[in-house]
């Protein structure tokens, strides 16, 4: 029997062990193949997650049935189907019991491996829908190309013919239903408001996020509003860029960096004044609180370490002043009973609870019923002609379990996953802080409860 036959697969660390791409090994890659093995191996021993991504039914299926167990005979073309079915949900990190977060000393981060996969694939020119991923990876620049249009990019995305091309040129799925973009930024209602003329200080300043920034600055508009009638001294600052996660997801180290530079020079003088930065979307808090402080370099990491500290979501913020005197319960209306609350993936993976939905429970005879399933749209994933029916699928438990609520208003910290509800319900969940601010006036909820079904682009089947 040959030496390589013989060869055990220790659970242990191996030496190429990095998940910090300021190391030079994190960049070799015999020393992500030996991990990627024992990782693999570590996993097909395990199979907790077995029933989040197909990730590791893909992984699974191969050992079993294609290498007679063997973790060692996994063919590269086998763990890049692996890594490419893996969209960053990080359930499998918030699961698995040998992780580096909970000390163990297997220091198992899958989706810290698959990232360092793209990385590396990205540094070698080596990533697949190159040009997907050039459109994809800066919001900032898609949304100001969209405000230039005049309203037109919004006109297009509606128009089959469009979107057919844009799935041929560059696979966008034609049946995703895209976020419209806004003529006005939620900066420019934040200027108009006074909110940038306060200057660095006060309680809290806001990273709207490229999103409430470029797609939907209400949510940003009723955040201010709900920290406001609670006695908090908001700030916003000009300027502010995407979190980097659309780029970190193809594998862009560089344009994290850049962005996270920018954000880390515009927001560190609050930081340092004692503010809380305030983050609106999950994925852009988990950025800022714990991809940050192990991406960037130098001087950055260590002002990320900072900026970490101070980062919190809005309704953790928010729900954090619920014994003070200021803490306002003078709500006027109310969603009714029943309300759905659905817990993002990128909310669960940060550790905070689920401060929404109990902030919705102030709120007279609201009785939320939690849906703690992913909904499959996971940043870009669901947007892409591979990652559309995908999506679906895994969203399904989350879309049923939601209908099943039998609630006329439906609530989720994540916008993305709101679109994903609207398209695939037919109801579009509003954000916590939405609701709250609807419920401090006397006619938040006159309007109808369940708001209206997303439509596809003309010409193509729902």
């Amino acid at each position: 029997m040959s030496e390589e036959a013989n060869r055990q697969i220790s659970y242990q660390p191996t030496d190429g062990l990095s998940y910090d791409p300021s190391e030079p090994k994190y960049w070799d890659e015999d020393a992500l193949d030996k991990e990627t093995e024992r990782v693999f191996e570590v996993c097909h021993g395990c199979r907790m997650c077995f029933k989040y991504c197909d990730s590791f039914p893909i992984l699974f299926s191969a050992i079993d049935d294609e290498h007679d167990g063997d973790v060692r005979k996994v063919t590269p073309l086998d763990t890049q189907r692996v890594m490419d079915a893996c969209f960053q949900c990080k359930l499998c990190e918030v699961q698995c019991p040998y992780t580096p977060r909970d000390g163990h000393e297997f220091q198992v981060d899958f989706p810290k491996l698959v990232h360092r996969y793209d990385a590396i694939r990205h540094r070698k020119h080596q990533q697949p829908h190159k040009l997907r991923l050039k459109v994809l990876e800066d919001p900032d620049r898609a949304s100001a190309m969209a405000r230039a249009s005049f309203g037109m990019a919004n006109v297009m995305n509606r128009v089959g013919i469009h979107r057919w091309f844009m799935e041929k040129l560059v696979g966008i799925d034609r049946r995703k239903l895209l976020p419209d973009f806004a003529q006005t930024t939620f900066e420019s209602w934040a200027k108009g408001a006074g909110l940038m003329d306060k200057g660095v200080g006060g309680e809290a300043v806001l990273f709207q996020t490229c999103y409430v920034q470029g797609n939907e600055p209400q949510i940003g508009m009723d955040t201010v509003d709900v920290l406001e009638k609670n006695g908090v001294d908001v700030r916003c600052e000009k300027g502010l860029e995407c979190c980097g996660m659309p780029a970190w997801e193809g594998g862009n180290l560089e344009l994290l960096r850049k962005k996270a530079h920018a954000n880390l020079d515009r927001l560190m003088p609050y930081v340092e004044a004692g503010a809380r930065v305030i983050a609106l979307n999950p994925t852009c808090s988990m950025m800022l609180r714990r991809e940050y402080p192990e991406l960037l370099e130098g001087e950055d990491r260590e002002r990320a370490k900072k900026l970490a500290a101070a980062v919190a979501d809005p309704s953790e913020f928010v729900w954090s002043l619920r014994n003070e005197e200021r803490f306002n319960t003078d709500f006027k209306s109310t969603p009714g009973n029943k309300v759905a609350y659905h817990a993002p993936c990128h909310l669960r993976t940060q550790g905070v609870g689920f401060k929404g939905r109990d902030l919705l429970r102030k709120i007279p005879g609201v009785t939320p019923t939690t849906v703690m399933e992913c909904c499959g749209h996971d940043g870009t994933h669901a947007m892409t002609v591979e990652g559309f029916e995908y999506s679906i699928r895994v969203g399904q438990k989350a879309f049923d379990g939601m209908e099943d609520a039998d609630a006329e208003i439906w609530a989720t910290d994540c916008p993305l996953a709101a679109i994903q509800f609207q398209q695939h319900t037919g109801v579009k969940p509003l954000h916590p802080m939405s609701i709250l601010a609807r419920a401090y006036r006397e006619d938040g909820f006159e309007a109808p409860k369940a708001l209206p079904s997303g439509k596809s682009p003309e010409g193509d089947p729902k």
